[in-house]
């Protein structure tokens, strides 16, 4: 083969390998791939021990992000096998099996979620909770651990229970301080209320209903949109005619409350512009007028934070309308 076609021939095979690792390099930017399994962790060491798990935590070590949501301890298990564990479903208010499969580097799933072993021993495990979807975990999200103790060491050393020893940290107190601060002294820097804001009907012409999610094995018994988005369903009865609004509004440390936004779309802009001001009458009219609301706060701290409402006025009194 002349000098000249061995050249180009090892160029473009130079060429080649350079693209490749360019675009899997694109492709897998912040990713880690799952290639099978190889160093299987064993779990044959802390078999049968139950453990609760105590706090639930960012790389920080705050259990809050900057939306107000707390990351609550929830998971209560013990590990039967390499292949299984028993998990306590909140719902039905027992332990139950779930398989559990394992993947390379102390990676391992039950219960629909993938987690990574960081630490492990008889008395207590730390897991990183893995965003994992199709093959492949994502590495760019926010670093969660959970932090788990054997019951038998709660009661034995550390002579405590899981109530006590999950309760917000220091650190904690000093993150929301500063968060209340900022959304007291700016209603539109709110933030979501670990306790929200509730509304008390003060006539008996209009009701009040929060909505509330029912925790399943569907939604992985996630109900946080209660505590991010609380939702009010309000019926208004003899109302100056028949109505339905939907929008937010923030709710700010004293229970004064401020338009939002609409929660609906709109494909002709005068029509949002009617809206937003028919809602706003009804928000400064009705609802200042028939409610007392009481603000939301978050480890003792009244705060500004934001509600949802679903607005329904009826000309007649109907004891039996729907939300």
């Amino acid at each position: 083969m002349p000098v000249q076609q061995k050249i180009a021939k090892t160029f473009g095979i130079i060429l080649l390998l350079a693209i490749v690792i360019l675009g899997t390099g694109c492709k897998r930017k912040g990713i880690v791939a799952h290639n099978g399994p190889k160093d299987l962790i064993s779990f044959k060491s802390i078999q049968g021990i139950t453990y609760t798990e105590v706090a639930r935590r960012t790389k920080n070590g705050v259990s809050f992000n900057e939306y107000g949501y707390q990351l609550e301890p929830q998971w209560k298990m013990s590990f039967i096998s390499d292949d299984s564990t028993r998990i306590y479903s909140p719902i039905k208010k027992q332990l139950i099996n779930f398989p559990l499969s394992r993947g390379y580097d102390s990676i391992f799933n039950t219960a629909r979620t993938w987690l990574k072993v960081k630490k492990m021993n008889k008395d207590s495990l730390v897991l990183e909770i893995l965003n994992y979807k199709d093959g492949l975990i994502d590495v760019t999200r926010a670093t969660i651990y959970m932090v788990l103790y054997a019951d038998n060491y709660i009661k034995n050393t550390l002579h405590s229970d899981s109530r006590i020893l999950s309760r917000p940290s220091r650190r904690d107190t000093v993150f929301i301080s500063k968060l209340v601060a900022k959304a007291n002294s700016d209603y539109k820097k709110a933030f979501a209320a670990r306790q929200p804001a509730q509304l008390i009907s003060k006539s008996p012409l209009v009701r009040v209903t929060k909505r509330q999610t029912e925790p399943t094995m569907e939604n992985s018994f996630d109900i946080s949109n209660d505590y991010l988005d609380p939702t009010f369903d309000i019926v208004i009865n003899k109302a100056y005619r028949n109505f339905y609004y939907s929008f937010s509004v923030y709710v700010d440390e004293k229970g004064n409350i401020f338009y939002r936004i609409p929660l609906v779309g709109f494909y002709e802009p005068n029509f949002k512009v009617t809206f937003i001001k028919e809602s706003q009458d009804i928000m400064n009219s009705y609802l200042k007028y028939y409610f007392k609301i009481i603000p939301g706060s978050t480890l003792g701290m009244p705060h500004a934070s934001t509600i949802s409402l679903h607005v329904k006025g009826l000309t007649s009194k109907t004891d039996n309308a729907h939300l």
